[in-house]
């Protein structure tokens, strides 16, 4: 099993920054795609940004240009730096790591942590 915990998350006004993130621990093997997702009560989850192992990026159209995602192999953790945030960017933030065991992937889920932008 592998446990993702999150960290990083609170208040902020508009036009502020937060940094998340996200450490990978317990039984992994090779973690492969790790990810950031978002949910506002009553909506899908929603991928905000993703990032592969050597560091290729893909991000939602709602927030290129001012989010980056990150990530330390060595250290199993994933980074998500959010700036001019804005009040629709206000969700609760989950991390997902794929995790490569005999080549069978594992989804693994953070219990998410809430992010609130204030006008």
């Amino acid at each position: 099993q592998v446990q993702l915990v999150e960290s990083g998350g609170g208040l902020v006004q508009a036009g502020g920054s937060l940094r998340l993130s996200c450490a990978a621990s317990g039984s992994i093997c090779s973690i492969n795609a790790m990810k950031w997702y978002r949910q506002v009560p009553g909506k899908q989850r929603e991928l905000v940004a993703s990032i592969t192992p050597p560091g290729t990026t893909t991000y939602a159209d709602s927030v290129k240009g001012r989010f980056t995602i990150s990530r330390d192999n060595a250290k199993n953790t994933v980074y998500l730096q959010m700036n001019t945030l804005k009040p629709e960017d206000t969700a609760a933030y989950y991390c997902n790591a794929w995790d490569y065991c005999d080549s069978i992937p594992t989804s693994y889920w953070g219990q998410g942590t809430q992010v609130t932008v204030s006008s």
